[in-house]
């Protein structure tokens, strides 16, 4: 029986969002445009999406847009500050080094275009200061963008009060919450949150899928040209099936988050005291501002691709960072933003517990990690140096 602790990464669809969705593949599956009946069954579905999303955000179905996902709904956000920012006159943006790359790679292509990014330092507890972002903004910036909660530590950024001196000072404030929403309470109003990004497949709903609130007022940027769905934001046939999936999975995660969460946190509590017991080992990012499911660590001494390959020989599906850029050799840009050395950084692993996970897997992911360590520690030419004082511990 396999073990999977990698939910920061995707999730299996509920039952629910399943249910959801099979009537508008095979019943109701009129295209929302048409004046027809078939259609217009389609539309009313669709506009109980965007009730059901907007009403779990703290805002107005109307200032929903449905995306192929939150890749999408961030290069929308950004462009679109970028853009109002432009005409304004006002070509600054703020953000953080540890970014997904959605938003860091849009940031890098408006950089080529003359704009001006400042990357605030998230310091060793994976974590920016409202102070930080304060003093950063000119005179002409255009957007601040800082997401929610990080994809690969798990620390959650005091959203609310960098919203509240954004919207003092009069700027654009976008947060990537992908990771956050359906795992944690969000209400855009309150936390003064201008955009936002999510993506289904987070949270048990399915892939290809997700949103970008924009706060009345803002007109988001287009990116696809052609017809006039989603009120002319996105053109392109909108999926219903997903975006009934999707809807539903939020409604259910939401109603669930509380005790969810507290099930969840005892469980990576758990593991990682367990963890914590390997030497020369540690947590990555902050112990308390966390997502209820992330673990993230470095052992010294190891290659992260190894471990995971060997655990998934135990049958234990986990992370070494972020799933979109698994295939590279690079260390992750999250942990070097957090100050780990790159031969450090390229012995993280990242489990990410979920609805499915119970406390004897955690026993069993405890177990598996401290063996595997250990073995990959006793061929490894740098544990020897580090044990025979050649090389100096990193982590103490």
């Amino acid at each position: 029986m396999r073990i999977y602790a990698d939910h920061a990464a995707t999730t299996r669809m509920s039952p629910a969002a399943v249910g959801a969705m099979l009537p508008y593949l095979e019943e109701i599956y009129g295209n929302p445009s048409s004046l027809h009946t078939e259609g217009q069954q389609a539309a009313q579905a669709l506009a109980r999406a965007r009730e059901t999303v907007a009403r779990h955000l703290g805002c107005t179905p109307g200032e929903i847009t449905f995306t192929s996902g939150g890749s999408e709904a961030d290069n929308q956000a950004i462009l679109t500050a970028a853009r109002r920012g432009e005409r304004q006159g006002k070509r600054h943006i703020i953000s953080t080094a540890f970014e997904h790359h959605a938003v860091l790679h849009t940031l890098q292509a408006l950089e080529k275009e003359g704009f001006s990014v400042t990357y605030l330092d998230v310091h060793e507890n994976g974590l920016v200061t409202v102070q930080q972002v304060e003093e950063a903004i000119r005179p002409d910036t255009c957007l601040v963008t800082v997401m929610y909660a990080n994809n690969e530590i798990g620390t959650i950024q005091p959203i609310e009060e960098i919203g509240a001196v954004c919207r003092k000072a009069g700027v654009l404030f976008h947060t990537d919450a992908v990771q956050a929403v359906g795992h944690l309470p969000i209400h855009v109003e309150r936390e003064h949150i201008d955009m936002l990004s999510l993506s289904g497949h987070k949270f048990h709903g399915p892939k290809g899928v997700g949103a970008l609130y924009c706060r009345k007022g803002i007109l988001p940027q287009n990116l696809i040209y052609g017809g006039g769905q989603e009120r002319g934001r996105r053109a392109g046939t909108e999926n219903i099936p997903a975006i009934m999936a999707m809807a539903a999975a939020l409604d259910e995660a939401c109603r669930d988050m509380e005790e969810e969460n507290q099930r969840v946190l005892a469980l990576r509590e758990r593991l990682i005291e367990g963890l914590s017991a390997i030497p020369h080992g540690e947590l990555n990012g902050d112990r308390e501002r966390r997502l209820a499911g992330n673990a993230s660590f470095c052992f010294e001494g190891i290659e992260g691709e190894s471990l995971l390959l060997l655990l998934d020989d135990k049958g234990i599906a986990a992370s070494s960072g972020s799933a979109c850029t698994s295939g590279s050799l690079d260390p992750s840009h999250v942990l070097l933003a957090i100050g780990r050395p790159h031969e450090v950084a390229h012995g993280s692993l990242r489990l990410t517990l979920g609805r499915e996970n119970t406390p004897e897997e955690v026993e069993q992911i405890i177990a598996a990690v401290t063996e595997t360590v250990e073995y990959l520690r006793s061929i490894s030419p740098v544990w020897r140096d580090l044990q025979n004082g050649t090389r100096t511990y990193v982590i103490k």
